[in-house]
């Protein structure tokens, strides 16, 4: 099978040459046939006339589209069987790009999951990370040590069924992860390293965390709603319940206006719940 190496780049001058110098090295001694396609996110530093001295495919973008965007143009680009993602940034180990293909064709797609944090503001990113991790998890109802690894392999053509759910930011490889466990494919995870990146990272805490919290639950909503609906309509019926409880018998000796409005709240959420989860299981018959 012939293996795509895709790299997503914007300013990465410092550490571009590095990474394909590596890849090449890494991939020549693996005996795959392979081709590395760096897509340049419309870097305004060298980055792209650094690359454009290797022998890859180098795609540009006239104007930074967002990494989503740049991982799904060399996807689209490519031309093996197994894509492999990569960061040009020096934070992943590029050694274990091999170990991670050799559970093909066995698996539809391979995660490298990361052992530590290294990126900047630790103290927010660790427990918003354990927070995504676990939401993922359950919603999902699987186990996922790390959604949005930026080392993935993937089977090409798997990954283009979803493309019309993959964000152009950067929330795109955690619905990469997400698109895969709910649709019953085969997803293994790998523990990696992970590294302090090489320049600047373009990474906006709180911009960027709340697009991963909107990309796990939109994507959990197109294929199980009811894990999303059901659960808020369990909290809403159990509120208005022990509110009406409590003012019936030790408040106004009456049900107010706000329990019926709670109850009837979590009644249409769940009947909305139910709708929803019959429109998608028709969808996929």
């Amino acid at each position: 099978m012939k293996i795509s190496i895709v790299l997503p780049v914007l300013n990465e001058e410092l550490s571009i040459g590095k990474t394909i110098d590596l890849v090449n090295d890494t991939m020549s001694k693996s005996g795959y046939e392979y081709e590395i396609i760096v897509v340049d996110d419309g870097s305004t530093d060298n980055t792209f006339k650094i690359a454009s001295t290797k022998n890859i495919v180098l795609l540009q973008h006239p104007s930074n589209l967002g990494t989503g965007a740049a991982r799904k143009t060399g996807i689209l680009n490519s031309s093996g069987d197994i894509v492999v993602t990569l960061d040009a940034d020096g934070s992943y180990p590029i050694h274990k790009i091999p170990e991670l293909l050799k559970y093909f064709p066995e698996y539809d797609q391979v995660i490298g999951a990361r052992s530590k944090e290294e990126g900047k503001i630790k103290f927010l990113r660790i427990p918003t990370k354990w927070f995504m991790r676990k939401l993922a998890s359950y919603l999902t109802q699987t186990n996922i040590p790390d959604p949005n690894s930026g080392l993935r392999a993937f089977k090409k053509a798997l990954m283009k069924k979803y493309f019309y759910l993959i964000p152009d930011r950067f929330s795109c490889v955690t619905t990469m992860t997400i698109a895969f466990l709910c649709n019953n494919h085969r997803v293994k995870f790998i523990p990696i390293e992970y590294y302090k990146r090489i320049g600047k990272s373009k990474f906006h805490p709180i911009k960027d965390t709340a697009n991963y919290l909107v990309a796990i639950i939109r994507i959990i909503l197109y294929f199980y709603p009811l894990r999303i609906f059901l659960p808020l309509s369990i909290f809403l019926f159990l509120a208005g319940t022990t509110k009406s409880i409590y003012d019936v018998f030790f408040g106004v000796h009456h049900m107010q206006q706000l329990d019926i409005v709670i109850l009837i709240t979590s009644l249409i959420i769940f009947i909305t719940g139910l709708l929803a989860d019959l429109i998608v299981t028709l969808s996929r018959k």
